[in-house]
């Protein structure tokens, strides 16, 4: 599947400001940089542009009085992304490509392949769901 035009594409710095969100429903862009500061060392300037970038992706919303941030696309919907997009590139959506090369080289665990066995019953069955 390819990326549809809608769909939001974050980079690594933009997902450390959405971790917050996602974590604190709304912060202030204030208080986002100082703990982007704390636990990264980005200056506010960098901060402030990372979150100008988010709001013109339409990641994030700004709310005035007070240049309170929160999040428009949850973090289920980007991992979803993120993640279709790694298999494209580096599997060519090959779906098999994909769980070969990840089984040789993981040593499951009983209940991992208990789980993973439950999990393509559930897709045989059309009644999967997401634990």
């Amino acid at each position: 599947m390819e990326t549809q035009k809608n769909e939001i594409r974050l980079h690594e710095g933009e997902l450390n400001v959405m971790e917050l969100l996602w974590s604190n429903r709304e912060l202030a862009a204030k208080d986002i940089s100082k703990i982007i500061k704390e636990y990264i060392g980005w200056e506010k300037n960098t901060t402030y542009t990372v979150i100008k970038r988010l709001i013109d992706k339409g990641a994030i919303e700004r709310i005035d009085p007070g240049f309170l941030c929160r999040a428009k696309i949850n973090k289920r919907t980007v991992q979803n992304i993120e993640t279709e997009a790694l298999f494209n590139k580096l599997f060519n959506s090959s779906l098999n490509n994909f769980f070969a090369e990840y089984l040789r080289n993981r040593k499951m665990t009983s209940a991992e392949l208990f789980e993973l066995e439950r999990i393509i019953d559930e897709q045989k069955n059309g009644s999967f769901r997401f634990n």
